[in-house]
């Protein structure tokens, strides 16, 4: 449904399009989250612009770490928040900001599988009291939604009787394999995850009242030579059809 670039998009990158010799390849470092978007899109944004474009992922927080340590692609996806920092510390060109995407905190089970409730705040609590083993991302390794549902977790475990019954997993397709290999009645990360494993089966978000968004917002890095290359490909991640595949994708509408 979304495959086809549309006019618009068309356009906007036949107006940055290089001649051949000068097209580049751009190095782009996202996390993972982006990445069944980024899979669709790319393709897409190299078609049409001539350039091409080398991605590669990393937790969110572990990302920003990077970059701030001298880690230099031509662009990066980070969080709104950190995208400020980034422009304030001059790590991020001035201006080239733009944010793309929007996503949630989701519960998911190994497909097939029995669903909590998670139909409110209270519910979802007396699910993770009833389960017998709960799984999400170790904070540590720098997930942005693994460090809220780990503070999340914190507050909520009044008895201390969650923390026993948690298994932390590296990120991504680690903690994937342990729900969907059944290693726990269900686990919690961004929702843009979850759709990405057919193994998987997305319960919902969770209730609103302890839902937690993560922003992403692209930027061009003042220390690359892709400049105007850069901002091309962040002006075509903001057009609406990228934006009708990252919620078809999982993402949602500000």
């Amino acid at each position: 449904m979304f495959r086809a670039i549309s006019a618009a998009a068309l356009l906007l990158c036949v107006a940055y399009a290089p001649d051949e010799a000068s097209a580049a390849e751009i190095t782009l470092l996202s996390p993972g989250a982006v990445g069944s978007s980024l899979r669709e899109l790319v393709p897409q944004f190299e078609q049409a612009s001539g350039h091409k474009v080398k991605v590669s992922y990393s937790p969110a927080l572990a990302l920003v770490d990077k970059l701030k340590q001298g880690e230099t692609p031509d662009v990066a996806i980070v969080g709104s928040s950190a995208a400020d920092e980034l422009i304030k510390l001059g790590k991020f060109s001035a201006g080239s900001k733009a944010v793309i995407a929007r996503v949630g905190v989701g519960v998911f089970v190994r497909r097939g599988d029995p669903k909590p409730d998670i139909s409110s705040g209270d519910s979802f609590l007396r699910s993770v009291m009833n389960a017998k083993t709960i799984s999400y991302s170790d904070p540590k390794l720098g997930g942005t939604a693994a460090n809220y549902v780990g503070r999340m977790m914190s507050s909520l475990d009044v008895t201390g009787s969650i923390g026993p019954k948690t298994k932390l997993t590296p990120p991504a397709k680690p903690l994937a394999d342990f729900v969907a290999n059944g290693g726990a009645d269900f686990g919690l990360t961004q929702i843009t995850e979850i759709l990405q494993d057919p193994r998987l089966e997305l319960v919902g978000p969770l209730p609103e009242e302890i839902q937690f968004y993560t922003v992403y917002a692209a930027g061009v890095m003042a220390a690359s030579r892709q400049q105007d290359a850069g901002k091309a490909l962040i002006a075509f991640l903001t057009t609406p059809a990228a934006s009708a595949v990252m919620k078809s994708k999982g993402f949602t509408q500000f």
